[in-house]
């Protein structure tokens, strides 16, 4: 198993973790809103019969004081209307809204609004109890659950966002601590590479110019490919040499650069494959050619290995002047990846082949996107069929297009 692979399934089993903790607290919580919910209807059922007896009672002095402490005592929100839905009496309200004054005799800060919304809620929450009022008509009586039961029902959602919030900061805070430990490792590896490299390959320079000397083979071919080989390892140090640190874009012809790789790698690889560049020649973007030819490397290298016998790569260069963009498109004809890999081949570690380090794709995306301000992604990819990789490019300044000669 690579390590994404690892890495997903730790990510998994703690979403599953996080998961079963919250859905515990909400029934949890949910225990309690059920019990409360009991208790505040058996406290309205309380009320209407205190309600009733003190409607019975009415004339009787010795318990009416009684009975209306207790019925006052209800902490519930409650209205009772007549037959025709005119508010009698009301209970547990905001008082700002429903002051009466006895000495004026007149409702003092009134809301006909507040009542009209309080009662619609209650209609909505609970069923009216019906209740015989004066002169035997029929009342009925609305309530709505507290303001202490009705948090108490968000709260675990609530709870559960702060949580989700907390850990989803602790999550970033500590990977972007990870990556950053990480980055300072791979950049001092990097730079030792670079180091190392150095001297061998400047021995390399010193022996490919004794051979010529010697044997009188200032234009051999096999000399002068030799020369590439050491001019493309004295790349491949600077590029190392430069992890780490801000490179230097410029503006350049992205058909040339791609053209001048491309006839460096196809000379490396199997015969059959067939290289093509279409697409606008005069295309230009800013970049950095050592980095940018170190992305190309990668993206024709899975194509090659992508093709097992014979096929073709293809590298297509558009340019989108709305948007000011440049698209460069590589496709190959090989075995192709699925449409739920397309992103996991971005990732270090995953790779298809039994000696793959992971890493050239992972490398890719950090060249174009932190490097060049780009983007790269798979376009296209089907089974059997082959693969489109796509690479956006801002283009650069506004250039007069010369002829080809």
């Amino acid at each position: 198993m690579n390590p994404y692979e690892k890495k997903r399934r730790w990510k998994f089993f703690l979403l599953i973790f996080a998961i079963v903790i919250g859905t515990a607290s909400v029934f949890y919580s949910d225990f309690f809103v059920k019990k409360m919910e009991r208790e505040e209807q058996l406290q309205f059922q309380l009320y209407v019969k205190v309600t009733e007896q003190t409607l019975a009672m009415y004339d009787d002095d010795r318990y009416t004081g009684l009975i209306d402490l207790i019925r006052t005592n209800t902490k519930l929100p409650v209205i009772m209307t007549d037959s025709k839905g005119d508010i009698i009496s009301y209970q547990g309200l905001d008082s700002t809204k429903t002051n009466y004054d006895l000495e004026k005799k007149a409702n003092v800060n009134y809301d006909p609004a507040y009542f009209a919304r309080e009662l619609r809620k209650m209609k909505k929450q609970h069923p009216a109890t019906p209740i015989l009022g004066g002169d035997d008509t029929r009342w009925y009586i609305y309530h709505k659950d507290s303001a202490t039961l009705t948090q108490l029902r968000y709260f675990p959602y609530i709870q559960l966002a702060v949580i989700g919030l907390f850990l989803l900061t602790a999550y970033i805070a500590f990977s972007s601590a990870r990556k950053a430990e990480q980055d300072q490792v791979w950049v001092g590896m990097a730079k030792e590479t670079a180091h190392q490299l150095g001297t061998p390959i400047s021995s390399l320079m010193a022996w490919v110019e004794l051979i010529k000397s010697r044997f009188d083979a200032e234009d051999d071919p096999l000399i002068a490919e030799m020369e590439n080989d050491i001019k493309r390892l004295e790349v491949i140090t600077d590029r190392f040499s430069k992890i780490g640190s801000k490179p230097i874009v410029e503006d350049h012809v992205v058909y040339t650069v791609i053209y001048n790789f491309m006839e460096y790698f196809k000379l490396r690889t199997s015969d059959k494959i067939v290289f093509s560049i279409i697409g606008d020649e005069q295309v230009r973007a800013l970049l950095n050619v050592p980095l940018f030819d170190w992305v190309i490397e990668n993206l024709l290298k899975n194509a090659a290995n992508a093709i097992e016998n014979e096929g073709n790569i293809t590298i297509n260069i558009i340019e989108n002047l709305t948007k000011e963009e440049v698209f460069i498109d590589v496709t190959d004809t090989g075995k192709g990846i699925a449409r739920s890999k397309f992103d996991a081949v971005f990732q270090p570690g995953y790779t298809t082949r039994k000696r793959g380090w992971g890493l050239g794709l992972s490398l890719t995306k950090r060249i174009i996107e932190n490097y060049h301000n780009g983007q790269i992604f798979v376009k296209d990819s089907e089974l059997g069929k082959g693969t489109t990789f796509r690479i956006i490019l801002k283009s650069s300044i506004t250039y007069e297009p010369t002829s080809n000669t």
